[in-house]
Parts: C-alpha cells; sequence; structure tokens
C-alpha cells in the first residue's frame, strides 16, 4: 500500500453537490459533468468522482483531471485523462455507472467518492462496501486503482467522523491499492483555496489538489514515451 503522509485537516464538506435526501427531499444539484470523450488509440485514466473531480464552478481545463491530463502531456506520457466526475454522486451511485465509465483500454482509475455519502450521514459501512465493489471490479479488469480518502462533515459526532475517516485506509490495506489519504489535503478550510462556497475549490485549489494526486499517481504509470 503507497501513502503519501500528510496531517488530516478537518474538511467541512457541507454542500459538496447534494442531489436528493433518502427521503426523497429534493436538494441543489449543481449539473452533472459529462465524461469527456477521448480518442480510443491511447490508454486511459478515469477519475470515477462527484463535483470535486468534475470541477464545479471552474472551467473544463481547470478541472483536477484536466490538470493532470496538462500534467502527463508536459511530462511526455501517453495517457488519455477522461472525466467522470457527476456533481452529487455518493459511492452508490459511482457503483451504478462503474462499466460504462471503465470504457476503453482504461489503465489507472482515480477514485474519489465518499464526500456526499457523509454529507447526508450514510453509514460509513455501506460506503465502504460499495468502495470495496468498485476497487474489486476494477482490479479484476487489470485497472491500477488509486483511492483518495474523505473527511465527514463534523455535525454527526466524532464517532461517525472516525469511522468514515478509517474505511478508506481500510480499503487500501485490504486491496493493496494506492491511497491518498485525503483529497482536500492543504485546500479544505483556506478561504483563499476555494470559491465562495467554502467547499469546492478555485483554480488556485485545484492546482495545490493536482499537485497532491499527481506525487501519488506517477509511481502508477508506465515509462514515458
Amino acid at each position: 500500500m503507497r501513502i503519501v503522509p500528510i496531517s488530516i485537516v478537518v474538511a467541512l464538506l457541507c454542500g459538496v453537490g447534494c442531489a436528493r435526501t433518502d427521503q426523497g427531499t429534493a436538494e441543489t444539484v449543481a449539473p452533472a459533468a459529462t465524461p469527456a470523450a477521448v480518442p480510443a488509440n491511447k490508454p486511459r485514466i478515469v477519475f470515477l468522482g462527484d463535483s470535486l473531480t468534475a470541477g464545479l464552478g471552474l472551467a473544463k481545463e481547470q478541472s483536477v483531471p484536466a490538470l493532470i491530463q496538462k500534467h502527463l502531456d508536459d511530462e511526455h506520457y501517453q495517457y488519455e485523462v477522461v472525466n467522470a466526475g457527476v456533481s452529487g454522486d455518493t459511492s452508490a451511485g459511482g457503483l451504478s455507472r462503474l462499466d460504462w465509465s471503465l470504457d476503453g483500454d482504461v489503465r489507472v482509475l482515480v477514485l474519489e467518492l465518499g464526500a456526499n455519502d457523509g454529507l447526508r450521514g450514510l453509514p460509513p459501512s455501506a460506503m465502504k462496501r460499495n468502495l470495496s465493489e468498485i476497487i474489486t471490479r476494477a482490479k479484476s479488469r487489470g485497472i491500477t486503482v488509486l483511492l483518495t480518502g474523505m473527511e465527514a462533515p463534523p455535525n454527526y459526532g466524532a464517532a461517525y467522523t472516525k469511522e468514515f475517516r478509517q474505511v478508506f485506509p481500510d480499503l487500501a490495506r485490504e486491496h493493496d491499492v494506492a491511497l491518498m489519504p485525503f483529497y482536500l489535503n492543504g485546500v479544505a478550510g483556506v478561504p483563499a483555496l476555494n470559491q465562495r462556497d467554502g467547499i469546492h475549490p478555485n483554480p488556485e485549489g485545484a492546482r495545490i489538489v493536482e499537485r497532491t494526486i499527481w506525487q501519488s499517481l506517477e509511481p502508477l504509470l508506465d515509462d514515458r514515451d
């Protein structure tokens, strides 16, 4: 298991693209991002996530997957990045659309889901099952997985927050996959790095997230062209 050492920062996550509560109460939904069409002649890196992956509030080229694509190009890696981020998605939603998200010659899956599970107070055990199934199915196809951790909002209590946080290192250990412990490390809670909602990174914050992801992602890549 590969882990990038960090100090976990408790994120104030209320508002990460909620869609609908379990009771059916409508909430504000950000427009879902449509995965970008990519040529079939290059191996793919798929980012499966929610609004943090989709790049809510950012120009397309400012999203984290787009920044990773530029980094790959600059370093002469021959990959195409697919942004399969959908605002409001939970771990269950990501699992339900996994098959079409992994279309083509996918070599690496960057798995960024869980923020909306925590936002709704859904059981961490259910989130773990969903993420575990995503990882299992990806690995069965020979796809390398990079799992990114998330924090639950503090309003559900310390016990919930602890159980939620522990899901990610447990999954990384159980499935022997790379782990970036906290997707928003160095960005969460910093007003200058977030949009006006205080949740979604602004362009500068997205660049910080991209650099952190790159540290975990590059060791998983094939040699440069």
